[in-house]
């Protein structure tokens, strides 16, 4: 891929470019607590998004190509012609520079990659991180890592999605053979290794596209966000369900609708399920990690309600293949991944298995890959 978007551009375009590198993503544990101040667990992956990115000799209007969708956008941040959902993205992003005073020109860019849109890989925080970064780049910007990952959460929350930090972190902090615990509080790191020599991540990708944008990830947002405004009014130190203990919150569940309530406590329990998974890395406990990985899929379907029946099969054809030690949807929900750890050994037959049946209970053809953790945002030189 990184050849044709260099190829494409250099037939495109008169200007020299840099060429860009944002991985996706992987979630090992930690489901919607990063907008909770809580802990994730992520890692970048060998899928990315590339970028040629140049500036323009002349011209009023920044022109992007995507090669993924073989469409050519035109535009400035006051153009009114409608944009494709990639395109409203850097057009988010050009206007944030503009209100932050950061000065750019008119740029060229040509994108394309191999990560699955709507597969919860966090291609949108590749997108947003890659052009950010590239234009720090070519106008001398200077903007650090964090700077990146803030306005690239800037960039989907304008667009409507309002994410926590954790899918920009993952694409900017990746350290190959390596998750990281994220403090989502804090914003420190701590790195641990995951070489998993007789075993292997794999993504079964339910072929059903997730659109977080709006009301179903936002409505679980609220709902941790009207707990802490209830506890907050005796306890001015609670900030964020971070900060709220199980006995505290259970003190309060006559106060709290009971929808509120079980979406709270999945919060408080996934945080928990961050910490045993820290453990049972360190420990090369593969067993006990994929038993993590069952039960953080229990608690996003059964109790924050962000499964689907699609998902929760491959789930539920994954615990009964005695050569996958666990499995969970991965991402915000509604769709996507399921993220399998797997004995190399037997994957083969167990993954077939699997896909032949989801064929034949849903008629959609999954897909499987094995990825690998890979280092993160960077710029590849030509």
């Amino acid at each position: 891929m990184i050849e044709t978007v260099k190829r494409l551009y250099e037939e495109r375009f008169a200007t020299p470019a840099i060429l860009v590198k944002a991985p996706g993503r992987i979630n090992l544990i930690g489901e919607h607590t990063d907008y909770n101040n809580g802990f994730v667990m992520p890692a970048a992956i060998d899928k990315a998004m590339y970028f040629a990115m140049g500036k323009q000799n002349a011209g009023n209007l920044n022109t992007v190509y995507s090669v993924n969708y073989k469409e050519e956008i035109s535009f400035t941040i006051t153009s009114e012609n409608p944009l494709p959902a990639w395109g409203r993205y850097l057009k988010a992003i050009l206007t944030i520079f503009s209100d932050r005073g950061l000065s750019i020109a008119k740029i060229n860019c040509i994108l394309g990659g191999d990560i699955p849109v709507g597969a919860g890989l966090s291609s949108s925080a590749a997108l947003c991180c890659g052009f950010i970064f590239g234009l720090s780049d070519l106008f001398d910007l200077n903007l650090s890592k964090k700077e990146i990952a803030l306005i690239a959460q800037e960039a989907e929350h304008r667009i409507g999605l309002n994410c926590g930090l954790m899918d920009q972190y993952a694409v900017l902090f990746g350290k190959e053979d390596h998750v990281f615990c994220l403090d989502c509080q804090t914003l420190g790191l701590n790195y641990f290794p995951m070489k998993l020599e007789d075993y292997a991540l794999v993504l079964i990708n339910s072929k059903i596209e997730h659109e977080l944008e709006g009301s179903p990830y936002n409505d679980r947002r609220n709902s941790c966000e009207a707990v802490v405004a209830i506890i907050a009014k005796d306890h001015p130190e609670v900030k964020s369900l971070r900060d709220v203990k199980k006995n505290l919150l259970v003190l309060y569940k006559e106060q709290i609708s009971s929808l509120d309530f079980i979406r709270a406590k999945y919060v408080l329990d996934e945080n928990e399920r961050v910490a045993q998974m820290i453990e049972a890395l360190e420990r090369a406990r593969f067993a006990e990690v994929g038993e993590i990985l069952f039960r953080g899929h229990q608690g996003m379907s059964e109790e924050y309600d962000i499964s689907l029946p699609e998902i929760d099969y491959l789930v539920e054809l994954a615990r009964a293949e005695p050569a996958i030690l666990g499995s969970r949807m991965m991402g915000g929900g509604f769709g996507g991944c399921t993220i399998n750890l797997v004995e190399k050994q037997n994957s083969t037959r167990a993954l077939q298995t699997i896909k032949k049946k989801y064929l034949a209970k849903t008629g959609i053809e999954a897909e499987i890959y094995e990825i690998k953790l890979c280092d993160g945002l960077q710029k590849v030189e030509i």
